[in-house]
């Protein structure tokens, strides 16, 4: 039995490093959710710096990109490597946006903005934001999420 695993192992080719779109990447990672048993969560694929797990894409990749590219584990978008720090700060904005509704019940948006633009000020009181950003955060009205897209 563990020699037929080693084999396996000796036979399966490196995969080559090629120029890969974002566009290929979120295909993957849609492949991989779709393939994926239903117990098991799609962070699975995103490692503690937010870079993915291309070993577990790899059957849906057929390669290794040649740059790194990024997920929130908080909104599962995904990020070139110019957008890493816009990753980290999506996921920090989000846990503090889901800290504040789960100890106030309410949304910590600017009262009265249309855009349901994130409120940092509240966020900040409840000490649930270590540093303010520098861009703004919406939230959507799809369960409580944040976006860096203004709505139209």
């Amino acid at each position: 039995m563990w020699k037929r695993n080693k084999k396996k192992e000796k036979e399966s080719k490196p995969l080559e490093v090629k120029e890969l779109s974002i566009h290929d990447i979120r295909k993957a990672v849609h492949a991989f959710a779709d393939a994926k048993s239903a117990d098991v969560p799609l962070s699975v694929i995103i490692k503690d710096d937010l870079t993915l797990d291309y070993e577990l894409l790899a059957p849906h990749l057929q390669a290794l990109p040649d740059q790194p590219f990024y997920m929130s584990r908080e909104t599962y978008e995904l990020f070139e490597e110019k957008d890493y720090e816009l990753a980290k700060e999506i996921d920090r904005v989000q846990q503090a946006v889901d800290a504040y509704m789960k100890q106030t019940g309410e949304p910590p948006v600017i009262d009265h903005d249309p855009y349901k633009r994130i409120n940092y000020y509240k966020l900040e009181r409840l000490y649930l934001l270590p540093e303010r950003p520098k861009r703004d955060f919406y939230l959507t009205n799809e369960e409580f999420m944040i976006t860096y897209k203004k709505p139209k």
